[in-house]
């Protein structure tokens, strides 16, 4: 029985993931210094020390950056290393030694795999950890200045039956005032707490409320009662009142999943930018396949321009898939484009790119 791989599928396997890790190593080098460029007077006004800036910080910025430009970066690398086979007509022999190219393709297949499935799970548990990081030092020292401001007439659901309103909040000290809570089943209102204050009381972990009248509804039957002071217990918590930037890149994808199902309970707005993130982190991963296969397909063909043509053609295909990208996260934030589908589209047209590509390949 022939072997899985080879050793021609071993020799391009690592040209594959060294061409890849050296070419995102100097990137990587690259945006790290230009970011503490933009960075340094943020670092040096907060008097931070090395070990602040790099274990606060830059554990939480590289793995959002490499994540970000993963699929690319292994779209250029294949397309690099593919066309330096060709042009010293490696291809040629190997395909000249009755190999098919769709038997050619083999690594390829396991290299996109590879590291597609990596880029899957650091998407789902190790990203969103290292974007908390990363927000959380952002917040803390670069937009410390940046205070949540008075919101008023904040409303929102918290479950099936229940709404509550604030006339005022203020964020930074998590109180308000006119604080309405209400539960409606059906058409009908059976029962209404309003207070003049609340505040949240962070050791017992629930709302004081101040000033309080409560009303009872049941058919033509109501009662009414009033308090000086009192404490209530709902689910929701002052960060739920707290609009963070971003904040569902720092969520791991069950927490996401669990935030989002949350919020529609709540009848919260705006949920597609939360679904997009959810789908996107595979998406990404299957990008990587797609684009892998895309490269290897394009390089493989030796050409008058050699690996100057072939990268062109490479940063032109990576140009299109994020506009394509972004064009369709637009219409899903802003348009009401199912988030499913506009994460998949780029994919789907590059799939088809793919395929076509590769009917028209020599075999």
């Amino acid at each position: 029985m022939p072997k899985f791989l080879t050793k021609i599928d071993w020799y391009i396997l690592r040209k594959l993931i060294g061409t890849f890790i050296y070419s995102l190593a100097i990137f990587l080098l690259i945006s790290v210094v230009i970011d503490i460029t933009e960075k340094v007077d943020d670092f040096m006004k907060n008097h931070l020390t090395l070990r602040q800036i790099v274990v606060d910080y830059y554990f939480g910025f590289i793995p959002h950056i490499l994540a970000l430009l993963f699929p690319l970066f292994i779209f250029l690398s294949v397309i690099f290393f593919t066309s330096k086979m060709a042009y010293r007509s490696e291809i040629i022999a190997i395909l000249s030694a009755g190999v098919s190219f769709r038997r050619f393709l083999r690594p390829y297949w396991v290299g996109a795999l590879l590291f597609g499935g990596i880029l899957w799970l650091a998407n789902f548990w190790v990203v969103p950890n290292a974007n908390r990081i990363r927000t959380t030092f952002e917040n803390k020292y670069l937009h410390s200045h940046d205070n949540q401001n008075t919101q008023f007439e904040r409303s929102t659901r918290i479950d099936s039956f229940t709404y509550v309103t604030f006339g005022t909040y203020d964020p930074n000290y998590a109180n308000g005032s006119s604080f309405i809570l209400q539960k409606v089943h059906g058409q009908e209102i059976n029962y209404r707490l309003k207070a003049d204050r609340v505040s949240w009381d962070s050791t017992s972990k629930k709302w004081r409320l101040d000033y309080v009248t409560i009303r009872t509804m049941d058919g033509l039957h109501e009662s009414w009662r009033s308090l000086q002071d009192t404490s209530i217990k709902i689910p929701l918590v002052p960060k739920d009142l707290v609009d963070e930037k971003n904040m569902q890149e720092a969520l791991t994808t069950p927490d996401l999943r669990r935030y989002i199902l949350r919020e529609s309970i709540r009848g919260s707005e705006g949920l597609n930018t939360y679904w997009v993130e959810y789908y996107r982190r595979t998406a990404a991963a299957a990008a990587v396949v797609v684009l892998t296969l895309i490269g290897g397909i394009i390089a493989a063909k030796k050409v008058r321009g050699g690996s100057g043509l072939h990268l062109a053609v490479g940063i032109v295909i990576s140009a299109s898939y994020i506009i394509a990208l972004q064009f369709a996260t637009v219409f899903s934030t802003k348009a009401d484009l199912n988030p499913l589908v506009a994460v998949w589209i780029p994919n789907v047209i590059f799939g088809g790119l793919a395929f076509y590509l590769y009917k028209k390949a020599p075999k």
